[in-house]
């Protein structure tokens, strides 16, 4: 199976959601995803953030497509490290 662009929107991947403050003190909403450390969407209410966050998503995987870096999968498991390199 090719993993395309279409193969990793249509993954399950694990949303994490949340409200902040932004600069003024004024209230909006997020999506991070845990799988993609450097994703996060912002919209001023949830609802927005839910419908609009694939959009960003789009354009984070095909850079990271572009530029042959790991999508890690939903459910994939991390490597663990190599301790004896790690601590000599």
């Amino acid at each position: 199976m090719e993993k395309d662009l279409e193969y990793y929107l249509n993954l399950n991947w694990t949303l994490i959601e949340g409200e902040d403050l932004d600069f003024e003190g004024n209230p909006y909403h997020y999506i991070m995803i845990d799988e993609i450390p450097s994703f996060c969407f912002c919209a001023k209410n949830i609802e927005k953030a839910r419908e609009n966050y694939k959009k960003q998503l789009r354009l984070t995987l095909t850079v990271m497509l572009e530029t042959g870096e790991h999508i890690k999968e939903p459910g994939e498991d991390e490597d663990e490290p190599d301790w004896e390199n790690l601590c000599p």
